[in-house]
């Protein structure tokens, strides 16, 4: 139960830090994305693992994929934004849908492996 209040939690910091951060109903370039994300990151101590541009039922939207904290309360966030510009979305991955969500763990821990080999 915990977990959940605390990834709700997250979520909605998140959230109500981006008020000011996303464009209005425009085309958004992928640097204008990144550039929201890192804001928004920032506010909460997280860091981006990974970004791309997925196609999603006809509708281009980039994808970020993010992690705060560390070790085993290190949680997992994606945040969508549609390329014509809109709501930025997040949520974390374990409760989301979205087919980038199962990566974000798994990439993170492939950083730590290599992190830890350097």
């Amino acid at each position: 139960m915990d977990a959940q209040l605390d990834e709700k939690a997250l979520e909605k910091s998140l959230a109500d830090s981006l008020g000011d951060l996303v464009p209005e109903e425009r085309t958004v370039s992928e640097d204008e994305f990144v550039e929201i994300v890192g804001q928004a990151l920032e506010l909460v101590g997280g860091e981006m693992l990974f970004k791309m541009c997925i196609d999603v039922d006809g509708r281009n939207e980039f994808v970020a994929a993010a992690a705060v904290g560390s070790d085993a309360k290190r949680q997992f966030l994606l945040l969508t934004l549609p390329v014509n510009g809109g709501v930025l979305k997040v949520e974390t991955a374990s409760k989301s849908t979205n087919p980038v969500a199962g990566i974000a763990p798994a990439y993170a821990g492939l950083m730590d492996v290599f992190q830890a080999a350097a």
